[in-house]
């Protein structure tokens, strides 16, 4: 649905003369109860759809010359501000009006506008729309005149404006507004509708990209045609994209003789950001915070789906064929994991199952056949269908049917109102809330314009789901399986994003009941003065077998000193999205507010919040006026019976009701607080706790120390073995953990050795068939079934079942089996131009470990610490190398005194443990030869010894 704000000017602009215009303006009536609104709204859904199919022109006028067409965006961390620019001339013999024709996204807010009318130039504010009103009226007898009309169309509303002027007359003008970038399908995507309707000398589109942390795609499907192929150009650095449209008049022409242009549509640039982990990314700008959270590499959680459909007479024809064509792709993409049903109805509801169902091959097959069968006739029984849907989930649920993990929806797809059973849609909805339990959601698909989408979205938001609506034409079944598509891979249930105490204020919605695969949940708010400079936030979630905490920090002056140095950049982004966001949410609240009183403060609150930032929603108008503020001209944007106006629900999904956060908390006690530590407590970081002073350890090349606590001794020895092989480290069949390391070597042969590092540590756990597997790039999950992956960019816990995994950033990584036995992998980088060295692992391990007596494996075995004595010890040729005998499980070792290194508390120079040196690969001190710990798989236990 697309909104018209209409400017009219229709007199003329001619400084001396007087002027003498009707006043027309619509707007939204705060006094009509909720059923004589419903009702006005109903009868004017039929009114509205005949204004769709209107031509639509940017600039209109009969003798008219369009000198420049000019649009240009500036995306900043996904908040973009676009600015749409014409220079036209009457070059007619007579007076006429002139039109401005601007069509926006309708999750868009227009920020100002300005015109330039032979040198009167008209300036624009957002006012109150009393305010503003007022202000018009006391202008109104020299000639001001505004109206609004609406009309339908699938993705935007229209900005209109028209001037009436003389011939010869030069008019300018200039709209700007602002919008979010939503991700959907792994895209942000923004729009430009490109419809000058004439040729334009100079016609330029420009969209100017900056994303600090980088940009990972960005794609320009040609949606244009054929002849502007090649014409879109796009230039791209780590962090900036520029994209360019410029094509000449002739290049303008539908044809090479004519004079119609070709430009018609909608030009569209798809970008997404680079993600260096799954904590997401904190930003801070002036004065405000932007907190992303888009996770990938996790594995999908299962889903309950029951799908509500439509059939009654409405449906006939088209819309059917059409949803049983989307039907057929939805139900194929169901696994064996999820359950669903399918309930169908018109004046009466009927279940193709009774039961959820699993995703089978051969209850799709059924699920299909049944759908195809449907002949839609009858009334439309709404409220009836939707109990039956969440009656189902309620049995299956007590029932113990479904995984108390998994995700439980209902998606309802109709495309009329209520004509059976009960039919008062506030009734309805209180229907639905009253039963409908915390953990299910509701997604709402409206087909065509007969249907009360603002209906639709109400309860869809009121039950942490989100609407769209359909457009019944020859795509509706792509519109149904896109959609589909956004909400069909649940990764993650219950999100949580906090904040240290008093860091924090005015926080938008921060819990979240679902995120969807592709999608990206956001959260902003003010930064409150602090001594330090840095801003962290705790983010909690659940996952598939998993509960996951996730730190993300952000420098409080970084970024702006970064947006300083870029010329495209829009430097007030961060408080820009701040009140976009807030605005939106408190529209979904007001939509739901219980009392009238809760209704006015929520209203006072959106117009203060409207006001202050500059944006024109239901609640404001665009006061535009000269420079002398004698001429005034005024827009204002109602609220539109047919879409709702301003949801804040992405895909992620609503609480009931969202209140701006007031209480933040204090972070989980495992965390490493480098914000607020000392620095010598900061550098130490959480390892700490988790490990004792004294370890058995490997790290460098591979350098093995044992500590022997009843000789208070430690022993150290090289194992010279090749890149690939896979060393057995701790081998328990008895507890079921084994902890291997796979070794990688270095770029070159360096004074005629190859080194060898361990690259990869794998802990697996046996009873709960749990892997956790470390490379130098990511920590990997995996529990036999799923797959979770993690990076080492954010500092982060994640617990399944008795496995405990911590990750501190860019530094070790602990797991933690049954809270007995632990394993602290430390990550080594290395300049990535280096000639020789490469990224590598150390791996720490306590003697306190708490294995079975069937421990064994290179470290494992030293679990029964072997009798050591020492003899003859003297001077060696190295002369600060003491040399001495060992004797150790009957052999004796000519051992030299030497130190190896401990990187837990100084990565680069290490700390010094001085040890006894076992030559040739540790022979005689460890049991067998060193090749017999070599295993196939990262998962193996060691063969007995």
């Amino acid at each position: 649905m697309r909104r018209l704000l209409l400017l009219l000017l229709p007199g003329l602009l001619l400084l001396q003369q007087g002027r003498c215009f009707e006043f027309v303006i619509d707007g939204e009536w705060e006094e009509e109860t909720s059923d004589i609104r419903e009702h006005r709204e109903r009868h004017k859904r039929a009114i509205l759809t005949s204004e769709e199919q209107e031509d639509f022109e940017a600039v209109r006028g009969d003798d008219i010359t369009v000198k420049s067409y000019k649009v240009e965006s500036r995306i900043t961390s996904r908040f973009a501000h676009t600015t749409v620019r014409s220079s036209v001339v009457n070059s007619g013999s007579k007076a006429q009006s002139i039109g401005f024709n601007v069509q926006i996204p309708k999750r868009a807010f227009i920020t100002n506008f300005t015109m330039n009318v032979n040198g009167i130039t008209f300036v624009g504010s957002v006012k109150e729309k009393t305010v503003a009103r007022n202000l018009y009226a006391q202008a109104r007898a020299r000639g001001k005149a505004a109206g609004i009309v609406r009309a339908n169309s699938q993705d935007m509303e229209t900005f209109k404006t028209e001037v009436h002027v003389p011939p010869g007359s030069n008019i300018e003008f200039e709209l700007h507004y602002q919008e979010m970038m939503y991700r959907k399908l792994g895209f942000y995507e923004h729009s430009l509708y490109l419809q000058p309707g004439r040729l334009v000398p100079q016609f330029q589109v420009d969209v100017y990209i900056f994303e600090p942390k980088g940009i990972s795609t960005v794609q320009t499907p040609n949606s244009l045609g054929e002849q502007f192929a090649g014409m879109i150009k796009v230039t791209s650095s780590k962090e900036k994209a520029h994209v360019v449209f410029k094509p000449n008049i002739q290049q303008q022409r539908k044809c090479d003789n004519c004079t119609g242009s070709a430009i018609d549509g909608v030009f569209t640039v798809m970008y997404d950001v680079t993600r260096d982990s799954n904590a997401g990314e904190l930003q801070v700008s002036d004065g405000h915070f932007v907190q992303f959270f888009a996770p990938s590499n996790l594995s999908p959680l299962p889903k309950n789906i029951v799908f509500v459909l439509d059939v009654s007479g409405s449906m006939w024809g088209v819309k059917m064929k059409q949803t049983v064509e989307a039907m057929q792709a939805i139900l194929d993409d169901l696994t064996i994991d999820d359950h669903f049903s399918v309930i169908d109805f018109n004046h009466n509801v009927r279940c193709w199952s009774e039961e959820l169902v699993p995703g089978s091959s051969i209850q799709i097959a059924d699920a299909k056949k049944y759908i195809q069968n449907i002949k839609p006739n009858g009334g439309t029984n709404i409220n009836e269908a939707l109990m039956r849907a969440v009656q189902m989930l309620l049995r299956a649920s007590s029932q113990g049917l479904i995984d108390p993990r998994s995700v439980s929806m209902i998606i309802l797809v109709s495309d009329g109102d209520p004509t059976v059973g009960e039919i008062k849609l506030s009734t309805i909805q209180k229907n639905v809330k009253r039963v409908m339990r915390e953990e299910f959601s509701l997604f709402s698909l409206g087909i065509g314009f007969d249907v009360d989408y603002d209906f639709l979205e109400r309860i869809a938001m009121e039950n942490r789901g989100m609407a769209q609506r359909i457009y019944a034409n020859h795509d509706a079944a792509e519109q149904l399986r896109t959609f589909y598509s956004q909400v069909s891979s649940p990764l993650l249930r219950r999100i949580a994003i906090q904040f240290p105490e008093d860091s924090v204020s005015d926080v938008t919605q921060n819990r979240f009941d679902k995120f969807f695969s592709g999608s990206e949940l956001v959260v902003a708010g003010k930064v409150l003065p602090s001594d330090s400079n840095t801003l962290t936030s705790f983010t909690t979630a659940s996952a598939a077998r998993l509960d996951i905490t996730l730190e993300t920090e952000g420098d409080h002056t970084e970024l702006d000193t970064e947006l300083a140095k870029q010329q495209h950049s829009f430097t007030g982004f961060a408080r820009q999205m701040w009140a976009y966001i807030t605005i939106k949410q408190l529209f979904s609240e007001r939509s739901q507010a219980p009392t009238a009183a809760k209704k006015r403060k929520i209203t006072q609150r959106i117009m203060s919040l409207a006001v202050e930032h500059q944006f024109v929603t239901p609640l404001t108008a665009l006061l535009v006026e000269s420079e002398d503020a004698k001429e005034r001209l005024l827009a204002d944007s109602p609220k539109d019976p047919k879409h709702g106006c301003c949801s804040g629900v992405g895909i992620g999904g609503s609480p009931n009701g969202v209140t701006p956060v007031h209480v933040v908390y204090q972070p989980p006690p495992w965390v490493q607080m480098t914000t607020t530590a000392p620095p010598s407590q900061a550098a130490k970081g959480p390892e700490e706790w988790t490990l004792p002073q004294q370890v058995n350890l490997v790290d460098n090349d591979p350098h093995f120390i044992v500590h022997l606590p009843r000789s208070n001794m430690d022993v150290c020895f090289n194992i010279d073995s090749s890149p690939g092989h896979i060393l057995n480290l701790v081998s328990d069949s008895g507890t079921g953990v084994v902890v291997n390391g796979q070794l990688i070597g270095s770029k070159q042969i360096h004074k005629s050795k190859l080194k060898t590092y361990f690259g990869t540590i794998s802990v697996y756990y046996l009873p709960d068939g749990v892997s956790v597997t470390i490379g130098t790039d990511s920590i990997a999950l995996n529990d036999g079934r799923r797959n979770h992956s993690f990076t080492w960019g954010a500092t982060a816990e994640i617990t399944q079942d008795g496995v405990r995994i911590s990750i501190v950033k860019n530094s070790h990584v602990s797991i933690i089996i049954n809270n007995n036995i632990q394993v602290m992998v430390l990550l080594h980088r290395v300049w990535k131009k280096h000639p020789v060295n490469v990224d590598f692992l150390g791996i720490y391990i306590p003697n306190d470990n708490q294995y079975s007596p069937l421990v064994h494996g290179l470290i494992g075995q030293f679990s029964r610490e072997p009798d050591v004595s020492l003899f003859d010890v003297h001077e060696g040729l190295d002369p600060l190398k003491k040399e001495a005998t060992m004797d150790v499980k009957g052999n004796k070792l000519l051992v030299t005194r030497g130190w190896q290194k401990d990187y837990r508390h100084d990565k680069k120079r290490g700390s010094n443990v001085y040890c006894w040196f076992i030559h040739n690969s540790g022979k005689g001190f460890i049991d067998g030869h060193y090749t017999d710990y070599i295993v196939p798989n990262l998962n193996s236990f060691l063969q007995t010894l």
